[in-house]
C-alpha cells in the first residue's frame, strides 16, 4: 500500500458525480484538482451496510473541507452506473454531491496496493494528499468497520498548520512549540 511520502500515482479513471444524467463517460485525472489537498476515501462496495454511513458522514462534512480549500473524493470498484443507481436510490446519498471514482478495471485500487486479496473490492482507505499530489495520511480498515470523517477533518486540519501537533490536537488550539 502507498504510504506517507508516496506520489499519488499518475491515472485517469471513470467518474459518476449528481443524479441530473445518466454516466455519460466522465472521467477524473490524477491532474484534475491541481494545487488542492485531497481526500480520496475508498469504501468495498456499493449497495452495501457500512459504505453509506461513511459516505453520508463525509458529505454532512463536504463544506468544512472544501473551507480548508480540500477536495472530497470518493471511490469503489463499482461502475458509474452502480454509482448513479445507488444515489438514486437513497435521497442521503445523492446530497454527498462530489466526484465518485468507478475504478471497476481495479487499476487505480492495484496502483495503491488497497486491494482486499480475498473479497477483490477496496478496503475502508483515507488517503489526504496535499496540494502537490503527496500523500500525507493514510488510515486503512478492514471490510466490516467503519471510519470516522471528523478524524480525517482533524488530521487535515493538523496536516496544513505545518507545526507539531500533540495528540487530540483540535483546529485552534496551540501547537507545540519545542524548546530553544
Amino acid at each position: 500500500m502507498l504510504t506517507v511520502g508516496d506520489k499519488i500515482p499518475e491515472f485517469k479513471v471513470a467518474v459518476q458525480q449528481g443524479v441530473s444524467a445518466l454516466p455519460n463517460g466522465e472521467t477524473l485525472t490524477d491532474k484534475d484538482y491541481a494545487g488542492k489537498w485531497k481526500v480520496l476515501f475508498w469504501w468495498p462496495k456499493d449497495f452495501t451496510f457500512v459504505c453509506p454511513t461513511e459516505i453520508i458522514g463525509y458529505g454532512d462534512l463536504a463544506q468544512d473541507f472544501a473551507d480548508r480549500d480540500a477536495v472530497l473524493i470518493g471511490a469503489s470498484t463499482d461502475t458509474d452506473f452502480v454509482h448513479f443507481a445507488w444515489r438514486k436510490s437513497d435521497e442521503r446519498l445523492a446530497k454527498a454531491d462530489f466526484p465518485w471514482i468507478a475504478d471497476n478495471k481495479q487499476e487505480l485500487a492495484k496502483a495503491l496496493g488497497i486491494l482486499h486479496p480475498e473479497a477483490g473490492v477496496a478496503l475502508r482507505v483515507t488517503f489526504i494528499i496535499d496540494p502537490e499530489g503527496v500523500i500525507q495520511h493514510v488510515t486503512a480498515n478492514g471490510l466490516n468497520v467503519g471510519r470516522n470523517p471528523q478524524e480525517t477533518l482533524r488530521i487535515l486540519d493538523a496536516l496544513q498548520t505545518d507545526e507539531l501537533c500533540p495528540c487530540n490536537w483540535q483546529g485552534g488550539e496551540e501547537t507545540l512549540k519545542p524548546a530553544a
